[in-house]
């Protein structure tokens, strides 16, 4: 699944992004499970009011900005979860003992905020920062609809930088990571077609406001 220059390239710069990984089938699963969540197929959100049969699929996505853990809920993002590209490129890259802690989709609606820089160590850590993260694109991504952005090579200081507040209206409110000696210059985008993956470590990483 993984040749050994892409192993070394994981090791050195924290991530890979591996294109046309999924078919459009799954990807159609996927994109059709996400509007099956919304719309309460598997029963009422606590907190979330109760969508109106007149608001179409989008409306209902416009308002999201995730949904966490769906395979609780889901038979088919389980199923996900276990797909054989996933578990061949988690265990070509961390070995055998691989357990999923955390599902979720991230929406992206037009003018929709981003994620501010930070690390998903800090949210979910581990005892060897062996913590790896994998996002498949169900749509096209790109530098002005709010794609990943990553900071190569950050995750080799083995650092988890300090994590606080900020005011920034471009992006959700839940914090930031800072403090860290990383400019903007060194970030780099990484545009996707439907169908990649994208594997990364905890490293530092973003996603911009969805201008278009």
């Amino acid at each position: 699944m993984l040749t050994e220059p892409q192993r070394r390239r994981y090791a050195e710069e924290g991530y890979l992004h591996l294109p046309g990984r999924f078919s459009s089938k799954t990807l159609t699963r996927l994109s059709d499970e996400l509007r099956t969540i919304c719309r309460f197929g598997y029963g009422p959100v606590d907190g979330v009011a109760t969508p109106s049969p007149k608001e179409t699929d989008e409306d209902l996505l416009r308002k999201a900005v995730a949904v966490h853990f769906p395979h609780k809920l889901s038979p088919p993002i389980r199923e996900m979860i276990r797909h054989p590209v996933l578990v061949a490129v988690f265990t070509a890259l961390l070995g055998p003992n691989v357990k999923c802690v955390q599902s979720m989709f991230f929406i992206r609606p037009s003018g929709g905020p981003g994620q501010a820089w930070h690390q998903d160590e800090h949210y979910v850590p581990s005892r060897d920062r062996s913590t790896t993260g994998a996002w498949i694109a169900i749509d096209p991504a790109t530098p002005a609809s709010g794609c990943l952005w990553v900071i190569p090579g950050s995750h080799r200081r083995g650092i988890l930088w300090p994590h606080r507040a900020h005011n920034d209206r471009r992006f959700d409110p839940v914090g930031m990571a800072g403090s860290f000696p990383y400019t903007e210059a060194d970030a780099v985008p990484l545009p996707v077609s439907p169908g990649d993956l994208i594997v990364f470590n905890e490293r530092c990483r973003r996603y911009p406001l969805n201008t278009i």
